[in-house]
């Protein structure tokens, strides 16, 4: 029986994918690594911002300027404010759904803090929000749930974890969670094949949680 519930916070709770990974794409190819949002997409949603570069280094053959982290965010704020919206049916399902809940993001504190403010949610999970930053290993490894696990006082194996990526659904197996993949936007079979429950609508989700 499911007695808890983590939710990612970008592509599940906030419709930030295309928005965040559009700034990523432009950034790096500005830095001499052409890449499109396409690529962004597939290689880099739903990790840490220091995997993300790490990847991208050894992409590029050599260092990326020290400040892109900083200008990532700094753009990917701004046009949050321009433009984010909640994930389309996550508000109606969060209504309906009464299990104790937490956010675990690969995302910082301060991004976070900006996106659910932004969209209306920080109230619902203000106090108990995770980010891989305090944690030793981002996803796909299952350091960052294991973490939000321990501190809610959640049992893993009966703790669901709601994710929208290949890595995120990883680590949630990793931490012996069930993973229910949200596949608006990520590839269904690629969801399934990393352990992975797809399903593609919000208004779904209660159903499933209850299952």
């Amino acid at each position: 029986m499911t007695r808890a519930v983590i939710f990612d916070c970008d592509g599940v709770l906030v419709d930030s994918e295309l928005i965040s990974n559009t700034v990523l794409a432009g950034l790096l190819t500005q830095a001499g690594l052409p890449t499109t949002l396409e690529e962004c997409l597939r290689d880099y949603r739903g990790r840490s911002m220091t995997s993300v570069l790490e990847l991208a280094s050894e992409r590029h053959g050599a260092d990326l300027p020290g400040d892109l982290d900083g200008r990532y965010y700094d753009e990917v704020k701004a046009a949050f404010a321009r433009e984010l919206r909640p994930v389309p049916g996550v508000i109606d399902a969060l209504d309906r759904i009464a299990l104790p809940s937490c956010v675990a993001s690969s995302g910082p504190h301060h991004k976070m803090a900006v996106s659910l403010r932004r969209t209306g949610l920080w109230e619902r999970f203000e106090g108990r929000i995770f980010s891989a930053a305090e944690v030793a290993r981002g996803k796909p490894a299952p350091d960052l749930f294991v973490h939000a696990a321990r501190a809610m006082g959640f049992d893993p194996a009966s703790t669901v974890v709601v994710e929208d990526s290949v890595p995120g659904v990883e680590a949630a197996r990793a931490a012996g969670m069930r993973a229910l993949a949200f596949a608006r936007d990520t590839d269904a079979g690629e969801l399934a094949a990393a352990g992975g429950e797809p399903f593609d609508d919000m208004a779904d989700l209660p159903r499933l949680l209850a299952a």
